[in-house]
């Protein structure tokens, strides 16, 4: 397959299978490292990681993303990377996630043709260009983020959160594939899928619980429950 081709089947994969979106945290697992948090969420049938770590020296982190690319090919999941193009090309991961601050989507695509591509969406402005560039056909990311939607501590100095209905208006302005994210919990699936999320991205809400491969598979029932009752509804 040509690298166009390989994007294409990664991103159907991403489309088709992918329901709760594990992110990384390190600092945020009670103790349990990176690897240990990994296998758990392989373990609750995680179709997609993200490792994102932030601390780790540039050797360590390419030595634990190329455990996370070994271990998520033998369970047939997805790996992207935040941030790190490097990190990501050195490692074989499938996709990259990046910030609005990040390396910008069209240079990243141009040295990853074959990569999933996510790009994070804080505003409603963000939407709607990347909508533009989506219809226009010149769109270099794969996927977008809606967030954060709830008060989160995962990351600092946030003040503004966009709440639920921004899935909705979000949306409406961009037809490429979407995640959602920021201070997410259980309780929350019903209302997000209702809005017409599919895709449900969490760091705590996984990271912390005492059993991450159990809760891992119940977010995911969840996520299905929640479809179905939509569906029918």
């Amino acid at each position: 397959m040509n690298k166009s081709q390989i994007h294409a089947k990664r991103l159907q994969q991403f489309i088709k299978r992918v329901d709760i979106y594990p992110v990384s945290c390190e600092r945020l697992a009670d103790g349990r490292s990176d690897r240990q948090w990994l296998d758990a969420v392989l373990a609750g049938g995680a179709a997609v990681v993200q490792l994102r770590d932030k601390d780790s020296e540039d050797g360590k982190l390419l030595e634990k993303a190329r455990y996370f690319r070994r271990k998520t090919k033998e369970a047939g999941a997805l790996f992207l990377v935040n941030d790190r193009l490097d990190i990501a090309l050195l490692s074989d991961a499938d996709g990259i996630h990046l910030g609005q601050d990040d390396l910008p989507p069209e240079a990243v695509r141009k040295l990853a043709p074959d990569m999933i591509i996510g790009l994070s969406c804080n505003s409603e402005e963000q939407a709607m260009e990347l909508g533009r560039l989506e219809r226009q056909g010149g769109c270099p990311a794969s996927y977008y983020n809606i967030g954060p939607l709830f008060p989160t501590g995962t990351k600092e100095g946030l003040a503004h959160f966009l709440g639920p209905q921004a899935i909705e208006r979000f949306s409406r302005h961009c037809r490429l594939p979407f995640t959602v994210m920021g201070g997410i919990k259980a309780e929350h699936i019903p209302e997000l899928v209702g809005y017409g999320a599919r895709r449900i991205a969490v760091v705590t809400a996984i990271s912390r619980a005492t059993d991450i491969a159990a809760e891992t598979g119940h977010l995911r029932n969840m996520i299905a429950d929640a479809c179905r009752k939509n569906s029918h509804g």
